[in-house]
């Protein structure tokens, strides 16, 4: 029977899931921590038929997939494929699947905590009420104010619901723009922004897109937040225009490196709100990922892929 392989449940979610009893038939390994390097990694997947993904972290590089000849199947949970090498998976005739859309209300509705708590200062506030202070801080409102969304897939879409929502006047960039929304061009995005949200995938041609001359851009009073991915931004570029208050603050979630160092400047910012990439998780979403990366292998062993990326 072909062997399915889970090489990296590490926070575990798979191994608590329902949906690993959809794997009872099938003959499986889940390991339940993290390959310490590639080494590992390979030593864990050499002889599976198909791998189910759970971590970013865990990178299928060329060299990596040229070691295991009968690897057909990457299935992964989550839409972020950045980790895989989808042109060598191609060559060799590996198809790589996700689980589009699966969290974008999840992912969605932390992009508005963050909006909401960079906005209303909410962390800062509270740290100084615990200190005995009782601040007035003249907070703006968002109700009128320009939201800017950069992507407009699943996620995006998602955000412009939840901002209009609350009244916020929405405007849109995409690479693929496709729909009836308030198109413009970036530059005119960053300039007319009171929030700017970040939802396009990492890409060689969104990696950096975001720099020094996009924060230059925004109004003084402007908030940014990047639920997306971190290498999408120029983090020196973001941190000085938080520590020169070049914009007001920021909301992130994701970061050129991750865990964030101990030694980040962004540690020491307080104007901005950090969370660990965890907008995607939620007990919903998780349990619904996961189940749809195992429906993505049994469809593919049954001959009908779905969710195919590559």
């Amino acid at each position: 029977m072909p062997l399915i392989v889970i090489p990296d449940d590490a926070p575990p979610v798979m191994s608590l899931s329902a949906a690993v009893m959809q794997l009872r038939d099938c003959e499986h390994r889940l390991h339940a921590t993290l390959p310490a390097d590639s080494r590992e990694l390979l030593a864990r997947i050499a002889d599976a038929d198909a791998v189910i993904n759970i971590r970013a972290s865990t990178r299928f590089t060329a060299e990596l997939l040229a070691e295991c000849p009968r690897l057909r199947l990457i299935s992964i949970w989550g839409t972020g494929t950045d980790h895989v090498d989808l042109h060598a998976a191609k060559a060799r005739g590996i198809t790589v699947t996700n689980t589009p859309a699966v969290s974008a209300v999840a992912v969605a509705e932390h992009t508005m905590s963050l909006i909401f708590a960079a906005a209303k200062q909410t962390v800062e506030i509270d740290r100084a009420v615990r200190r005995g202070e009782w601040p007035r801080a003249m907070v703006p409102q968002l109700h009128g104010k320009t939201l800017g969304v950069i992507g407009t897939g699943a996620i995006g879409r998602e955000v412009m619901r939840l901002g209009a929502g609350i009244g916020m006047n929405v405007i849109a960039w995409s690479f693929n723009q496709r729909g009836d929304y308030s198109w413009v061009t970036l530059e005119d995005l960053f300039r007319r922004a009171d929030v700017v949200s970040v939802h396009v995938r990492q890409s060689p041609e969104s990696l950096g897109m975001i720099r020094a001359e996009h924060f230059a851009m925004m109004k003084p009073g402007a908030i940014f937040i990047n639920t997306a991915r971190g290498r999408i931004v120029v983090e020196k570029d973001l941190v000085e225009a938080l520590r020169s208050k070049r914009i007001a603050g920021a909301g992130l979630d994701v970061f050129e490196t991750e865990p964030l160092p101990r030694d980040s400047p962004l540690r020491l910012l307080p104007n901005v709100v950090l969370t660990p990439h965890a907008a995607g998780i939620t007990r919903e979403a998780t349990e619904a990922g996961l189940a749809m990366a195992i429906d993505n292998v049994l469809a593919f062993r049954a001959g009908a892929p779905v969710h195919v990326v590559n």
